[in-house]
């Protein structure tokens, strides 16, 4: 799978928190991809050492949308929170005050 395993960084405040605190950078990854094959990918595409995967699926919300209100269901989500080695950082999470 590579690097399209990961899809996007999760920038919100509770994920810019743990980021900010060193304990975990977050992700958006595909739903087939593996604890494995998420810290392959992160480490390819942002050269660090992943000590540890914690991935979450979520599943989809059915909202209702248009005029007539009709339902839709929403895709399943997967997150992977990525512990990284002591002193390693990924610069897209990196904010300054």
């Amino acid at each position: 799978m590579g690097t399209y395993t990961i899809k996007k960084p999760v920038l919100t405040e509770k994920s810019m928190m743990l980021a900010q605190q060193k304990r975990g950078f977050t992700f958006l990854v595909e739903l087939s991809a593996t604890k494995g094959q998420i810290a392959e990918a992160i480490e390819k595409a942002f050269d660090v050492n992943v000590l540890r995967v914690r991935t979450v699926t979520t599943t989809g919300k059915v909202k209702r949308r248009g005029a007539k209100r009709v339902s839709v269901a929403l895709p399943k989500k997967k997150k992977a929170i990525v512990t990284l080695k002591e002193g390693q950082s990924i610069s897209l999470f990196d904010v300054q005050k």
